[in-house]
């Protein structure tokens, strides 16, 4: 997707979002690059990128790649807008038809009528041969 002349690449990113950048041959260290900071545009080079949080709206979180040719000219700019869903698997952990985030009954379980803790319904037949 790089420009046409483009040797060299850098990364901007809001605050919401954590970016990472493998180089072929190189470990990755984890770590967000800094401003500034440019890598060259060799084949095998991962820019990854994820959030830790769901957004507070839609679109509130941006990864801006900018492209340079050879004595660090600009070229052109990639952006995409990131949107991070919150997603939340929760029981009724003590069986009153009410799920409850914080229930201290979901760390363990307990069995009959006065019992508590998810019941896991599984589907484990062969649907096909």
């Amino acid at each position: 997707a790089a420009p046409a002349g483009a040797v060299a690449f850098g990364v901007k990113h809001t605050e919401g979002v954590s970016v990472e950048v493998a180089c072929q041959g190189q470990e990755e260290d984890g770590s967000a690059p800094s401003s500034g900071t440019r890598w060259p545009l060799d084949e095998g080079t991962v820019l990854k990128f994820s959030m830790s949080r769901a957004s507070s709206e839609v679109n509130d979180n941006k990864v801006t790649v900018s492209f340079y040719a050879e004595g660090g000219q600009p070229i052109n700019q990639a952006g995409i807008f990131l949107t991070g869903i919150g997603i939340s698997l929760d029981v009724d952990a003590d069986r009153d038809g009410v799920v409850e985030k914080n229930n201290p009954n979901k760390a363990s379980w307990t069995w009959g009528p006065e019992g508590h803790g998810a019941i896991l319904l599984v589907n484990c037949d062969k649907e096909s041969p």
